[in-house]
């Protein structure tokens, strides 16, 4: 059995060296070519990242921390103190996988990527708020709303306790880190960023945040210029520029991301 090692390239959550020997010492084989699953130590970001360019079933490992940079990591199945007895339930087969849909991001009829948990069309820095239009179709749904805020962020189940969460955060006048939503596996969430006007034709209603069927398709738009960035689905930190004319489209992607999970360990 062979595992391929995955870690922020940058400032990774544990030095590369000391997993590669855990995992050598569990009597796995470590390698990029022909690996038959993923181990990635991480936060939320690495999760997101690797899920959506990984096709290889993937373990999200978490580094317990209590300080205010430590990760959140709430998509971990497993914290890295536990990695050991971990390797061991792998290699025996106790384990399931789990399999997540991704979404197709598109700029003006070009796929950027397929993504795992969200996308978000965002401000630059240079814009202190965005105007722009989300329209959806889909069976049973017609939605076009327009806003200004911060931006808007479309969500899969395994995105739901990222940005899309950000509502159930707020308490009043204080936060709650852990907290969040969740979306069914069958359904695409659409959240507002802290939006200050928003309007969708033919109601009174202005939701901040709902869910629409997985099939539906998702158009967003400016419709004044400013800096706008789509984040995501590129690796850039800089994401995507989107300018006025330009149009996003997101729906049902064709690729899936495969996570191991002991929730439900069957053998596999």
């Amino acid at each position: 059995m062979k595992a391929k090692l995955l870690l922020d390239s940058g400032v990774p959550k544990v030095p590369p060296d000391e997993l590669k020997a855990l995992v050598a010492g569990a009597g796995i084989e470590v390698g990029d070519r022909g690996a038959d699953f993923g181990i990635v130590v991480g936060g939320d970001g690495r999760f997101s990242r690797y899920g959506r360019t990984e096709d290889i079933p993937l373990l999200f490992v978490g580094v317990r921390s209590n300080g205010v940079t430590g990760s959140r990591a709430h998509m971990a199945r497993v914290a890295y103190d536990e990695l050991p007895d971990v390797l061991q339930r792998i290699k025996k087969r106790e384990y399931s996988v789990e399999v997540h849909k991704r979404l197709a991001v598109s700029k003006n009829g070009k796929l950027l990527d397929e993504v795992f948990t969200d996308v978000y069309l965002q401000r630059g820095s240079d814009s202190t708020c965005i105007r722009y239009k989300v329209v959806v179709a889909g069976p049973g749904i017609s939605i076009n709303e327009v806003a200004i805020g911060d931006g808007v962020v479309v969500s899969t189940q395994a995105g739901a306790s990222g940005y899309y969460s950000y509502l159930d955060r707020i308490k009043g006048d204080s936060m709650d880190p852990r907290a969040h939503s969740s979306i069914a596996g069958d359904e695409v969430g659409v959240c507002h960023v802290s939006p200050t006007f928003t309007e969708r034709e033919g109601s009174t209603v202005r939701p901040l945040r709902y869910r629409v069927p997985w099939e539906s398709k998702i158009r967003l738009s400016l419709f004044r210029m400013a800096d706008a960035r789509l984040y995501g689905a590129s690796d850039g930190r800089a994401g995507v520029k989107v300018e006025l004319g330009d149009e996003i489209t997101i729906g049902a992607g064709k690729k899936v991301t495969r996570l191991i999970s002991f929730d439900q360990a069957s053998g596999s």
